[in-house]
């Protein structure tokens, strides 16, 4: 039985098109594209986030030693990404596929408003035919307003998308139950729900070229689980990797997804930067929230409210120690959520429908 997705999101990393000198792989592009162009030819809706640009820049420019890194990175990328999409545009028109690039920032999805535009942008590109390369924005993002890597980019597009599967390629075979590299070690096939002991055999190194590492990869994976969507990580060396995972002949690890969420509610799960307000709940508030039921946030569980937001605000949910409880969008302003601090019998802070539960 062949998995029956009907549109993907593929995320191939740094360290899986690059060369050990940090050059561009461009035999491995290639035969990344032909089996996109395959799956596409399916009848899959195929999105693909890459990275790569400031590899692909190295590869045309020597930069001298005394720049900065944030404006080497600026200028590799931006020249890069002129030949990383030419690159992609280049092979997948021997398919006859067209192709698209689709550069974004964070800033593209602060509000809901922007979010929908990108939402809109995407899909139009899908219903021509279109296979959509992303990737971040190196040339205008700045440390602090910089995705975590292209995985949190990757798992926000497929929550816009509401997506079948999210991919992705790495450079090892999946998550593994110790070091990777120590005998005995195997694959963790299959994960459910939050694994919060994940982070204490996981490999803490990043990639040589790439961001993020196999933490950041299973804390996003299990968020987009969570919101009802199939993640997949898996080796990007490996040769016709895309087919033979739909197809379930190799061995990598599936997080597997629990109930879909709304669209509002996908928004608001990866929203965590625009928020505005935090307001802290008591332990009794904050285990009827996230026991899983439908329950909205009442005042009679919030203990203070930490800074001020407005009406229609994206705010913060933490507990007594600080934690992230969930996000949500606020009925009504911190002045009059201030005036009903533990009273009973007041209207909802927050509604279920617009409460996303980090937990």
């Amino acid at each position: 039985m062949k998995l029956a997705y009907k549109k993907i999101v593929v995320k191939v990393g740094s360290n899986v098109i690059t060369q050990g000198n940090g050059l561009p792989d461009e035999h491995r592009i290639q035969h990344l594209v032909n089996q996109l162009s395959a799956i596409k030819k399916q009848g899959i809706e195929v999105i693909l986030v890459s990275s790569g640009a400031v590899a692909s820049g190295r590869s045309l420019i020597k930069v001298s030693e005394k720049q900065d890194a944030v404006t080497t990175r600026q200028l590799l990328a931006a020249i890069g990404q002129v030949k990383l999409i030419n690159t992609y545009a280049g092979f997948f028109n021997e398919h006859a596929i067209k192709c698209a690039q689709v550069l974004v920032t964070k800033e593209d999805f602060r509000d809901r408003a922007h979010y929908l535009n990108m939402k809109n942008c995407m899909e139009i590109l899908l219903q021509n035919e279109v296979i959509p390369v992303v990737n971040e924005n190196d040339v205008v993002s700045v440390t602090e307003l910089m995705f975590t890597d292209n995985d949190e980019l990757a798992g926000l597009i497929a929550s816009m998308l509401n997506a079948d599967a999210l991919i992705i390629l790495s450079n090892v075979n999946g998550i593994y139950n110790g070091d990777p590299k120590a005998e005995g070690s195997e694959v963790i096939q299959e994960i459910s729900g939050t694994v919060s002991n994940l982070a204490s055999f996981i490999s803490t190194g990043k990639s040589q070229f790439g961001r993020g590492g196999m933490i950041t990869k299973s804390t996003m994976a299990q968020k987009v689980a969570k919101l009802g969507i199939n993640v997949h990580i898996a080796n990007g060396t490996t040769d016709d990797v895309l087919i033979g995972l739909l197809n379930k002949e190799i061995i990598h690890t599936r997080f597997v997804p629990e109930k879909s969420k709304s669209g509002k509610k996908k928004w608001i799960a990866h929203s965590e930067n625009a928020a505005t307000g935090i307001v802290k709940l008591n332990e009794g508030a904050k285990a009827v929230l996230t026991s899983g039921k439908a329950t909205s946030l009442l005042p009679v569980g919030i203990i203070k409210i930490e800074s001020d937001f407005l009406k229609g605000d994206i705010i913060k949910i933490v507990d007594e120690e600080n934690n992230l409880i969930g996000l949500g969008i606020a009925e009504y302003g911190s002045d009059k959520a201030r005036e009903r601090i533990g009273l009973k019998k007041q209207k909802a802070l927050v509604h279920y429908d617009y409460f996303y539960s980090a937990i």
